[in-house]
């Protein structure tokens, strides 16, 4: 098999993996967002985490929240936990990898407020501890996992599990299409006022 002939079994399998989730969960991905359209409208707040690639797509989402994404609407409240690195490595040093994002969920989480944990595997042990506690706060928690869905499957109010993945890429692909998706259908269905279409 050439490059040009692995390319595109790989972009067909991401397009598979896609259109499987969307017929598994499609519906779960609108009750998220309505749940997170629920949390803004009664004074909450949305706090996203995860590692690595995770980290990013908690960062690219609480960016099109707090910014915009396709339309102009006011500010949301939204903050990843994986864009401070005085808190990450301060917690990270002091005490352990683990409580990076357990003690920020600890400073920062209210009843009612949504917790998007993101881990391909579900089974990463910060996310899951952090899980722990925002639970025991009265959080909504929403997980977005892979595979199987790990441990964090059994875990969160809604997960929104890509269970065709069979890698990390694949998987993370997926999750930046939920994320878009969970933003834009906020800003169109769920919030209490009408935002403006901008192309």
């Amino acid at each position: 098999m050439g490059a040009y002939e692995y390319l595109v079994e790989t972009a067909e399998e991401t397009i598979a993996v896609q259109q499987a989730f969307l017929q598994e969960q499609g519906g779960k991905v609108v009750e998220g967002a309505e749940k997170i359209g629920h949390c803004i409208k009664t004074g909450g707040k949305i706090l996203i985490l995860g590692n690595g690639g995770s980290a990013a797509d908690a960062q690219h989402m609480a960016a099109e929240m707090v910014g915009r994404m396709l339309l102009d609407r006011r500010p949301l409240p939204a903050l990843a936990l994986s864009t401070d690195t005085s808190n990450l490595t301060a917690i990270g040093n002091d005490f352990g990898f683990d409580q990076v994002f357990v003690k920020q969920i600890q400073a920062l989480a209210q009843k009612g407020d949504v917790v998007i944990a993101i881990s391909t595997s579900g089974n990463s042990r910060n996310v899951l501890l952090a899980v722990e506690v925002a639970r025991s706060k009265g959080c909504i928690v929403i997980g977005l996992t892979g595979g199987t869905g790990g441990k964090l499957k059994g875990m969160v109010d809604l997960c929104l599990n890509v269970s065709h993945g069979r890698n990390s890429s694949r998987i993370q692909e997926t999750h930046a299409f939920i994320v878009h998706s969970l933003v834009d259908l906020v800003d169109r269905f769920y919030l209490e006022d009408k935002p403006e279409g901008k192309a």
